[in-house]
């Protein structure tokens, strides 16, 4: 009796083993499968692929769709240090979800790839590369997409809400949008860190006028965002809402934790065109970005957003697209 229990015993485990053994060998496949299908080329060609890891009873009609009609180029400005950390996750993540993506560094690197500008790295140059890049994208592609979108290597941008929020704006008119800070510009100017997004129109006096017009629009030195804010007002390029219709922000300038504890500094509360909030009440559900996002804090945001799932509960399709059918952003 004890051989037969001991038997029995050894085809278990030994069974055990095998699918143990298998479910390895499969799941370690559809890994390094799912790895090799997320090394992707930058330039989508106006196509957007979604996310490489779908859900079964997700429907991105809708995001599709508007993909196609709300055509953004991100650009991110990095540096040759941050390459293999911050703008490698950059890459892995939201930037994937862009028509089109640009990297722009004070050196040229063929195999990441980025577009070398010239000027050194540092602070008080990031007013040159700024100019330099939206330069570049529109002597490149200023007629083939509909916005230009300037972020940091470490700003986190939720792309979908991105194109929703300007599906209600005309990207022919004279505009752009960010996280509105009141001081130094009359009309306010946006935080460079949450990332801000010019019309179609827009890039094209910025560049057309604006870079011939070393009064107005400072070409190097300065607050990069303040100085950017200073040359918009002198075009007459303004200084757009980005609130929800709950008077919510959809660009933050800080890390989620940061809005949600309302750990900010001091000097936001004297500068930020509408008051600072915390909790829930600090962010949109529609929200845009989010800045100061480590490598780390990217992955698990792609993760938070794309991936995880409640159980049982499932996004109602018909109401989503009623409620894009209303503008629900000022």
């Amino acid at each position: 009796m004890l051989n037969v229990v001991t038997r029995r015993h050894q085809r278990s485990l030994f069974v055990g083993g095998c699918f143990t053994f298998c479910f390895c060998v499969l799941f370690l496949d559809k890994y390094s499968r799912l790895a090799k299908d997320a090394e992707y080329e930058v330039d989508f060609s106006g196509r957007v692929e979604i996310d490489h890891f779908r859900h079964s009873d997700v429907n991105e009609v809708i995001a599709l769709g508007l993909s196609k009609k709300v055509r953004i180029l991100c650009w991110i400005m990095t540096s040759p240090q941050n390459l293999d950390t911050k703008a490698t996750a950059v890459k892995n993540t939201w930037a994937k979800r862009c028509n089109k993506a640009l990297f722009f560094s004070s050196e040229t690197n063929a195999s990441f790839p980025t577009i070398g500008l010239n000027t050194t790295e540092g602070r008080q140059h990031l007013t040159a590369k700024t100019i330099q890049a939206f330069s570049y994208c529109y002597e490149h592609y200023g007629d083939q997409f509909d916005w230009f979108l300037k972020a940091d290597d470490d700003t986190y941008m939720i792309v979908e809400n991105l194109r929703y929020f300007l599906s209600h704006h005309d990207p022919n008119s004279l505009q752009y949008f960010g996280h509105k800070f009141k001081v130094i510009v009359e009309q306010g100017y946006f935080s460079g860190g949450a990332g801000y997004i010019l019309s179609r129109e827009a890039l094209k006096k910025f560049v057309t006028k604006g870079l011939s017009d070393s009064v107005n629009c400072r070409q190097d030195g300065g607050a990069e965002d303040a100085e950017i804010g200073k040359c918009m007002q002198h075009l007459g390029i303004k200084a757009g809402d980005s609130l929800d219709i709950y008077g919510k922000e959809t660009f933050h300038p800080f890390n989620p934790s940061a809005h949600l504890r309302g750990l900010y500094p001091e000097w936001f509360y004297n500068n930020a065109a509408s008051y600072p909030k915390k909790g829930l009440g600090c962010c949109s559900d529609y929200s845009i970005s989010f800045h100061y996002m480590s490598p780390p804090d990217m992955y698990v945001m792609d993760y938070l957003i794309y991936h995880l799932r409640p159980y049982g509960i499932i996004q109602d399709v018909r109401k989503t697209r009623s409620f894009n059918k209303e503008a629900s952003f000022k």
